[in-house]
């Protein structure tokens, strides 16, 4: 069954490795927003009853409780069978999440990043390792124990005994899902900036080199798969039972629906995308940008993220065949059958396999 996507681009902060389409802004532009996303919502028709939603930006945790109780009456099947909420770490006090719940929001994810104060304040977070460790006891006290923590490898001044300091900090809370991401650099993020620029400012000059990111990277592959948790996704590990069923119709190609800024939905057929401009979509709405998928293509770029694979289809071995036989000459791919996985190596060099499919 589909699932639906809810952007709240609002943050109390902008943190220098942000590359989404989020920010700080005034009051009086959220209320406007929140009107024009109600409005978006509103006029949706619904062809299938979604079982999954997703509220991301931004920090949808931050929404007033009357907002998201107004945006969750416009979407149908509640009670979804997963209903995911981002949280910003240091802002998750009981009466918020109970007010989460009451409006059918049944998974937290924790945008954490690190458990180490120096890299915390190079990159502007303000919270604390005991603070998350709080914030998920007060989760699980009010019946929200399906919870998510992210982790950025790469962080500026990120040494090897501070990221196994964020692992055993992960080991020590057990949350039942953890998301571990390499530092992306781009042109979307100040730090992203900084760094293609050849700056020092963000503490740019900080960052560990791409050899010791990755190096981090198989560091928490092995921690956590060590400890129970299974990466099924090239960036996610969870519990037997708690993967992410949202994120899973991302990379199982299935159909859904976005809301808000910088917002995208998938029909099957077409790919859509709302404005990203934040101000833009406050004033003007969606004004959404459609492509026709390609189909045959994407079912790789997306299915061999996941551990499980791909199926290689008849139809599609005169396109991809050749590239799959040489990436398993190499050791990026193996191959089963027709089934197509990721190797250990394939997962590190992950982007030179994917550019065959585009």
């Amino acid at each position: 069954m589909p699932g639906v996507y809810i952007s709240w681009p609002f943050c109390s902060q902008k943190c220098t490795y942000c590359n989404f389409a989020s920010g700080v802004f005034p009051a009086e532009l959220q209320a406007r927003y929140l009107e024009r996303l109600l409005k978006e919502i509103g006029g949706h028709e619904w062809r299938w009853t979604p079982e999954t939603v997703y509220l991301g930006g931004g920090t949808p945790g931050s929404m007033p409780a009357e907002a998201l109780r107004a945006a969750l009456a416009l979407v149908p099947g509640r009670p979804w069978k997963e209903a995911t909420l981002e949280a910003a770490p240091g802002a998750v006090d009981a009466e918020a999440v109970r007010a989460w719940a009451s409006c059918g929001i049944n998974r937290v994810s924790l945008g954490v990043q690190s458990f180490v104060e120096e890299e915390l304040r190079r990159t502007g977070r303000r919270h604390t390792a005991e603070g998350v460790e709080r914030d998920v006891a007060r989760l699980r006290a009010e019946g929200l124990a399906n919870i998510n923590v992210d982790l950025i490898a790469g962080l500026p001044a990120q040494t090897e005994a501070g990221w196994r300091t964020s692992l055993e900090w992960i080991e020590r809370i057990e949350p039942p899902h953890v998301s571990v991401y390499m530092l992306e650099v781009d042109e979307d993020s100040r730090l992203g900036r900084e760094l293609l620029s050849g700056g020092g400012r963000f503490g740019a000059g900080a960052v560990p080199a791409e050899e010791k990111i990755a190096d981090f990277y198989e560091m928490a592959v092995e921690f956590l798969e060590k400890r129970g948790w299974r990466r099924y996704e090239i960036s996610n590990f969870a519990r037997p039972g708690f993967e992410s069923l949202h994120n899973l119709k991302y990379w199982r190609m299935e159909e859904y629906a976005g809301f808000g800024a910088d917002a995208h939905s998938f029909d099957g057929e077409w790919r859509r995308a709302n404005t990203d401009d934040v101000r833009g979509y406050a004033e003007r709405g969606p004004q959404e940008g459609r492509v026709r998928a390609d189909v045959q293509s994407e079912r790789y770029l997306t299915g061999l993220r996941l551990m499980e694979g791909v199926d290689l289809r008849p139809e599609d071995e005169g396109r991809f065949g050749g590239a799959v036989e040489q990436f398993v000459r190499e050791g990026l791919l193996e191959r089963a059958g027709a089934r197509l996985r990721l190797t250990r190596r394939g997962v590190m060099l992950s982007n030179e396999v994917f550019e065959a499919f585009l």
